[in-house]
């Protein structure tokens, strides 16, 4: 039965890596650089997980991908699953490949990789590339953000490493003990132990605010509403700010521009892409083409419907969540004007910041600040962040709250809001705000690791499209007193060590056991051959 179970086991091995799935006693078969390939495998599965992990890590930032394909195609795809998905499975065929290699390894069967193993290896290996010239060209601001993660995930990383590395070190181990010369096992020895060293002392170099004392947490971070709540309803439509009510935020965040009649309106797209992503603009004026707010009254924009593309495209993949009361109700959503916006954040205590988008910035802001006057809403409840205008929009309405998008201008006007993207200020900057006393928001903040991260960096509020669900997080992924940190690491570093020690142990007393025994079966066969032919010298 174990001689069958051994069979199968090594028929699937050696099937799956080189494809030869009968076993063959040529022992002439020449196996070109098996060693080489096994390294390239490895290589490219370590590349292939590198490459999953930012993938994974700047998911909340999955829109801007599919944002520059709309702006090049004019077509709404989710780009970004698409890259994610050949991604995985790239990852999961690489490790599975490294898998198999290693029990080759193990069953001491030859490490002949078939070549449609090898075309996909390098076809991986151009795709990653690919990938990283791509963010490193069209989405540098990402590299930041892959960078931060290590903060929210490099304590677990660590322990992870170490933990591979464990199971990992008897084919280390093994590959010494059968190395012939002295320079073999030296380089063996000495690229384990600095492989070894840099993982079990790499916590000495990880900072992250989560490493604090529950009772030194910051409160929760206040939610805003990215043009409302847009993965329940179509982005910066009644609807969504409705929806986004719902979820307790502290404002509305939106974007306003002005139809050609001078009603401001609320529409994120502007330029090349005005109205083309978020209406129906082609079906109610084919053969047109619209580039500015300007080039159209409000009546006209009264007739676009601004929710159909929402059921149709399902930018964040969370159509199925709504009822079919709510898909109707989506269905059937126009453009809002600003002063709808104010009044229901006039009946619900609830600010308003946004972006203008505008060539005539002065004219806009005159006329958008007029709105804003006439509506009744309280001025405190207004956060001006356009700054273009804002000596005009002082002196006008010297309630609005000023919003500044640097430090360099908020310490300038002596301001205490500040508004940036979230991988632009580090935990120490946060908190060194915080200390003076500036509330600092952070946008668009989406996933929830990040979320947690920003809590315990101190952060006052963030601007999320995912308001629905970090409402429902009422404390941080993990937090982990320093102590108790340097406890955890310094045990799981010493069990390590100690397993590792007494597997080298055991590999030396087995490779000396199978020496002994080689020596013996050689002496009995020269022993069997003397008896044999009797005329040999003694």
């Amino acid at each position: 039965m174990m001689s069958q179970a051994d069979s199968c086991c090594r028929a699937c091995s050696r099937g799956f890596y080189s494809c030869n799935w009968k076993h063959t006693s040529d022992k002439n078969r020449r196996v070109s650089c098996p060693c080489c390939w096994l390294s390239v495998v490895a290589i490219v599965s370590l590349l292939s997980l590198c490459w999953m992990y930012i993938c994974l890590v700047t998911y909340n930032d999955r829109q801007d991908v599919n944002w520059e394909g709309f702006r090049v195609l004019k077509q709404w795809v989710n780009w970004f699953v698409v890259l994610t998905t050949i991604s995985a499975v790239l990852t999961s065929y690489c490790i599975l490949l490294l898998l198999f290699a290693l029990l080759q390894v193990a069953l001491k069967e030859p490490l002949d990789l078939h070549w449609l193993h090898k075309i996909i290896l390098v076809l991986g290996v151009i795709f990653i590339t690919s990938g990283v010239i791509g963010i490193s060209i069209k989405w540098q601001k990402e590299w930041p953000t892959v960078l931060l993660s290590l903060q929210a995930t490099a304590p677990f990383l660590q322990i992870g490493g170490v933990g591979a590395l464990t199971l990992l070190s008897w084919l280390v181990f093994q590959s010494f003990h059968r190395a012939k010369s002295a320079g073999s096992k030296c380089l063996i020895a000495v690229g384990f132990a600095v492989v070894s060293a840099a993982i079990f002392l790499c916590p000495l170099f990880i900072q992250s605010p989560c490493l604090i004392e529950m009772n030194e947490l910051p409160p929760k971070p206040n939610l805003i509403g990215h043009r409302g709540a847009p993965m329940l309803a179509p982005e910066n439509t009644m609807m969504s700010f409705r929806r986004s009510v719902e979820c307790n935020v502290m404002a509305f965040e939106t974007d306003v521009q002005l139809s050609k009649d001078r009603v401001p309106f609320l529409m994120h797209d502007n330029k090349s892409e005005f109205l083309l992503r978020t209406t129906n603009v082609k079906d109610e004026f084919p053969g047109q083409s619209f580039s500015h707010s300007a080039n159209l009254t409000w009546k006209d924009l009264q007739r676009l419907n601004a929710g159909d593309w929402f059921l149709k495209t399902d930018p964040y993949l969370s159509v199925s969540q709504l009822t079919a009361h709510e898909k109707e109700e989506a269905r059937n959503q126009s453009i809002p004007s600003l002063a709808e916006l104010l009044n229901l954040a006039k009946q619900h205590n609830i600010s308003v910041i946004f972006d203008l988008k505008s060539d005539n910035q002065f004219n806009d802001t005159v006329d958008t600040v007029s709105d804003i006057i006439k509506s009744g809403i309280a001025p405190s409840l207004i956060l001006w962040l356009p700054p273009e205008e804002r000596d005009y929009v002082k002196e006008i309405a010297p309630g609005f709250i000023q919003v500044y998008d640097n430090k360099h201008d908020m310490k300038k006007a002596g301001g205490n809001h500040l508004n940036m993207n979230y991988n632009k200020l580090s935990a120490a900057e946060i908190r060194e705000l915080r200390k003076n006393r500036v509330l600092v928001n952070l946008w668009v903040v989406n996933e929830r690791w990040l979320f947690s991260l920003l809590w315990c960096s101190g952060i006052s509020s963030v601007t999320t499209s995912s308001c629905h669900l970090l409402q429902h997080v009422n404390q941080p992924d993990w937090t982990l007193a320093p102590s108790r940190y340097k406890i955890i690491w310094i045990t799981v570093d010493v069990a390590s060590f100690l397993i590792m020690t007494g597997l080298f142990i055991f590999q030396r007393k087995m490779c000396r056991f199978g020496d002994r025994k080689d020596k013996k079966k050689k002496r009995s066969q020269q022993s069997n051959k003397r008896e044999k032919t009797p005329f040999l010298p003694i």
